[in-house]
């Protein structure tokens, strides 16, 4: 139904009948094209690009020449024409393929003008006889089998849409756009031109290549350049590969104010590189206003519709679009093309049937055929003669040396050309149709030749496979090409990569760099980004407000790192690491603990070895001169367990210095608890004893003396010492201390502790110590005025008041110190602590002993009571 109401706007159907005439159909306008056309048994239509433009296009359908109609005739476009002319006529002399058959051809010129293109198309489909009958025709085939065309995506669009609805196949060349590929849609629709989808891939992975992440994008005003503009801004986005700096449509026609407007936005752009797809004509016409503001230092990039374009490659542009690199259609030889372009003749051209060959004829030898318009003999224009050397001729159309089109326009007419053999190879009975039938060459349907088509795979000459996917696509394969500006102000279009899809469904791009020829100094590539690399170490930040290619690198912070370039984010080291100065790898924490190999460890185990040493030395004069009265007279039993304590309290500060381990944590504060305890217990049981005896020097006292004989002194010593090894082995058992990996106190640093594990434990370990030694200073202050004799009271108290003195500072300090100053607190107050009761006990004695030795008598002890 729709293709009867289109069909409707150029026919009338007069129903009024004879009595013996059918109802006709008859032609109520005359489509005026130019055409090319051979007769055969079968025959294949073409739509092709002739001429660059037409003016008032409605004249058409009037009696208006077509030569009046479409102007700037193209002789590539010819060629195209006779490329497919050439096609057929080497079919028809092969005798393995269509036997027996004799293929024939109605070619049109579209002359890039859509109502023209779609007039033909419809030409093609329905014929142009003057009158037919219905009935008649409806018996047998369409005019046409198949459509190698359109070239415009845009008019092969609205060709499918009508013609495919009659699944009459169409073949196209050049048409790009992705949306073809929509089988709903356009279910006739093949071509031998990889789809722009393939094309964008090819762009995204040449930009990729060279690094080039902020380019800006041409498209033009149609459904070529519209979709494939949604489908790069779709691939680049996803890809991650980069972004588009801006965005614009070049407009069809002239538009020189908006043109300005482009190439200004070009100008103050940041992207050096520019992608272009759009055609010949809309390059032409931006080129021009790019020569007027001389923009230059750009490189461009150029899609297959003008990547080949010689009307581009003129030294006049050279200086703004050498180097240009562009995806070309797959060039391909076709033996025996000259020879058959060079036999070209207008021969008989009075009537409409060749119209492009005279047309062609008058456009090389700059003639015209007679008989000539009014004012070309008056002018002194020449006449045609058809007899002139095209041989001779300086013309683009003898040039095969870089056949694109060309070669899919061959690939396509042999592409029928199988499907059709295909179909009539069909053996009756094993038929793919109702019943299993077959077609027959006398009943040919356009549908059953797209039946064959679809399956259709063959190889050509030249050595490429051609079949199609369930899309209607080509196996797709691009060459790419390159722009060399030569010394001599001349141009040579180089092959340096291919890009292509290979069998497994993969993208290969093969790229020759060394063959490049870059526009710029040092023949090197441009660089084309927002923003620099990110280096490791930093990460990227978006600007506000501008695309995702635009960032500030912020360095990463402490602790974290990035070890790539352009990271997204920085990402946290591991427990036990820390980041590098530049931020870009973790590096193992350095460690901190009290140590034996550091100044301040050297120093505390120096003191402490030292203590150890005069304790012993100390031991050894007490041992040597245990029988004077000095060493008699201070309960030398309970000096020498005093001097053995004192010795282990020394000892056991070594336990704090050194790297913590689980032994070492337990043991430390055992070892000090215990030590300390056992010598306060020796302290206070002294100054027990000392009051005893000034007790029981007066009359009645002797039975407090009773309770502090040698055995009662070393029972309670033990006894006091018991407590404390309880409430060690208490906290050890059940909340043991335990080594610690500190990283609270520095980000940067691991601070081996030993956690107390209990602070309980801990409290009450110190407690005990400290009720001992509270209980001892009471008790030796309340003895200080004893008399002389007794005056070790005295020496008890100021060590007392010493050791408390010691051990109330550290509480706070050890508090607020971190880490291995904690240790260093702990040990000090040990050794300061240790030192005071061993000089204020000791320290008298040993100097009566070893420098007044007069006063170690009993006599001299004695009398100094009796003095005072």
């Amino acid at each position: 139904m729709p293709l009867f109401v289109i069909l409707m706007l150029f026919f009338d159907i007069d129903y009024s009948q004879a009595s013996s005439i059918l109802p006709s159909c008859t032609l109520r306008r005359r489509f005026h094209l130019n055409g090319m056309h051979k007769s055969g048994d079968v025959i294949l239509g073409g739509l092709f690009e002739v001429h660059y433009t037409s003016v008032f296009p409605e004249l058409m359908f009037t009696s208006e020449p077509s030569e009046h109609i479409c102007q700037g005739f193209d002789p590539p476009g010819f060629r195209h024409a006779m490329t497919m002319a050439f096609a057929i006529e080497e079919i028809n002399k092969n005798p393995t393929l269509l036997p027996n058959v004799t293929l024939g051809y109605s070619l049109y010129d579209n002359c890039a003008t859509l109502v023209i293109g779609f007039s033909a198309a419809l030409s093609l489909a329905s014929g142009q006889e003057e009158q037919f009958l219905p009935q008649e025709k409806c018996s047998g085939g369409p005019p046409v089998l198949g459509i190698v065309g359109d070239s415009f995506s845009t008019f092969s669009i609205a060709t499918s849409d009508v013609i495919g609805l009659f699944r009459l196949p169409i073949v196209s060349y050049f048409a790009t756009c992705s949306c073809l590929s929509d089988r709903q849609r356009f279910p006739s629709f093949f071509r031998t031109i990889p789809s722009d989808t393939f094309q964008v891939h090819a762009m995204l992975q040449i930009l990729k290549r060279f690094g080039w992440m902020w380019a800006g994008l041409l498209v033009s005003d149609d459904d070529y350049g519209l979709h494939v503009a949604q489908s790069f801004q779709s691939e680049l986005t996803q890809s991650g590969l980069g972004c588009l700096a801006y965005t614009e449509i070049l407009p069809w026609g002239e538009n020189p104010s908006e043109l300005r407007r482009i190439v200004e936005g070009m100008k103050k752009s940041t992207a050096r590189v520019v992608i272009v797809f759009a055609h010949q004509i809309n390059m032409i016409q931006l080129m021009e206003e790019v020569m007027k503001q001389n923009v230059t230092g750009l490189q461009w990039m150029a899609s297959e519709a003008w990547a080949s374009a010689a009307v581009l490659q003129t030294p006049r542009l050279m200086p703004y679009l050498g180097g240009t690199l562009g995806i070309a259609i797959r060039r391909g030889d076709i033996l025996g093309l000259r020879d058959f372009l060079l036999s070209t003749q207008p021969g008989n051209s009075s009537n409409n049937q060749n119209t492009m060959i005279r047309q062609f004829w008058e456009h090389t030898f700059q003639c015209r055929f007679a008989p000539p318009p009014a004012d070309w003999l008056e002018a002194g224009g020449a006449l045609c003669s058809g007899e002139e050397d095209l041989e001779s001729a300086q013309t683009e159309f003898l040039d095969v040396s870089n056949l694109r089109p060309e070669y899919n326009i061959y690939k396509a007419v042999y592409a029928l050309a199988h499907a059709l053999d295909e179909m009539l190879q069909c053996q009756a009975g094993r038929g793919p149709f109702s019943g299993h039938s077959c077609a027959s060459l006398q009943k040919l349907e356009a549908w059953q030749l797209m039946y064959y088509l679809e399956k259709v795979n063959f190889t050509i000459p030249f050595g490429d496979q051609v079949s199609f996917d369930e899309n209607g696509d080509a196996l797709p394969t691009y060459d790419i090409m390159n722009w060399l500006w030569l010394p001599d102000g001349g141009v040579q279009v180089l092959n340096v990569g291919v890009v292509k899809k290979t069998a497994s469904g993969d993208e290969e791009l093969i790229l020759n760099e060394e063959k490049i020829f870059w526009n710029f100094n040092n023949n090197q590539p441009p660089r084309s980004v927002c923003s620099e690399t990110c280096n490791p170490g930093t990460r990227m930040a978006r600007k506000k407000g501008q695309p995702v290619c635009c960032f500030d690198c912020v360095p990463c912070s402490e602790g974290k790192i990035s070890n790539k370039t352009n990271s997204v984010e920085c990402f946290s080291c591991p427990e036990d690491f820390w980041s590098s100065p530049r931020r870009d790898h973790c590096i193992l924490k350095t460690t901190e603990f009290l140590s034996y190999h550091e100044p301040l460890g050297v120093c505390l185990t120096t003191a402490s070895l030292l203590g150890t040493c005069i304790c012993t030395a100390v031991l050894g004069i007490f041992t040597y001169h245990r029988s004077t009265p000095m060493v008699r007279a201070n309960n030398s039993e309970l000096s020498f367990l005093l001097l053995v304590s004192l010795k282990l309290c020394f000892l056991c500060s070594l336990l704090f210095i050194g790297r913590p381990k689980l032994w070492t944590c337990q043991l430390r504060h055992a070892a000090f608890g215990i030590s300390f305890v056992l010598c306060v217990s020796c302290i206070l049981v002294k100054t027990m004893v000392v009051l005893a005896v000034f007790k029981a020097s007066k009359p009645g006292g002797g039975t407090y003396l009773k309770w502090f004989g040698a055995v009662q002194q070393r029972g309670m010593v033990f006894a006091l010492t018991c407590v404390q090894a309880a409430i060690c082995t208490v906290w050890i058992v059940t909340v043991s201390p335990a080594p610690h990996k500190n990283t609270q106190y520095h980000n940067d640093k691991i601070v081996y502790e030993c956690i107390v594990g209990s602070t309980v434990g801990f409290a009450v370990l110190l407690g005990y110590v400290g009720l001992l030694a509270i209980i001892s200073f009471l008790l030796a202050f309340l003895g200080r005025n004893l008399p002389d004799n007794f005056n070790e009271a005295k020496l008890i108290t100021f060590s007392m008041l010493i050791f408390c003195a010691v051990w109330v500072a550290f509480v706070p300090a050890y508090i607020n110190s971190p880490g291995r100053y904690a240790d260093a607190v702990e040990v000090f107050a040990i050794l300061a602590s240790s030192f005071g009761l061993l000089m204020a006990l000791f320290g008298p004695k040993c100097y009566v002993i070893l420098l007044r030795p007069e006063r170690n008598t009993k006599k001299a002890i004695m009398s100094r009571g009796t003095a005072k």
